[in-house]
C-alpha cells in the first residue's frame, strides 16, 4: 500500500475528504518522525511500538570486490508489532 492509498483508505474509512486525510496522515508521520529524533518511544496499545535502536559498528564485504569495509555505528529506527496487530495478521481467512 502506497502513502496515497493509504491516504484514500483513511479518507473512506473516517468520511474525510482526501485532502483532510492527507493532512492526518502527514501530521501522524512527522510527529512519530520528530518523537523517535528526539529518542522517545511511540507506543500505540494494540498496533505496536516504534523506537530507535543502536546498531554497532562492523565489518563488512563489498559485494562486487570481496573486500572488507567499515560500516559505521548508527541509530536505526524499529517497530514492534503489538498482540492484537500479530493476532490480526495471523488470523485464518
Amino acid at each position: 500500500m502506497t502513502k496515497a492509498e493509504l491516504v484514500e483508505a483513511v479518507a473512506k474509512s473516517a468520511s474525510l475528504t482526501k485532502a483532510a486525510a492527507e493532512k492526518a496522515v502527514g501530521a501522524f508521520i512527522s510527529t512519530v518522525s520528530g518523537a523517535l529524533k528526539k529518542g522517545d518511544r511511540v507506543t500505540l496499545v494494540g498496533f505496536g511500538s516504534f523506537e530507535v535502536a543502536q546498531r554497532k559498528a562492523r565489518t563488512g564485504r563489498n559485494p562486487q570486490t570481496g573486500k572488507e569495509i567499515k560500516i559505521a555505528a548508527a541509530k536505526v529506527p524499529k517497530f514492534r508489532p503489538g498482540k492484537a496487530l500479530k493476532d490480526a495478521v495471523a488470523k485464518k481467512k
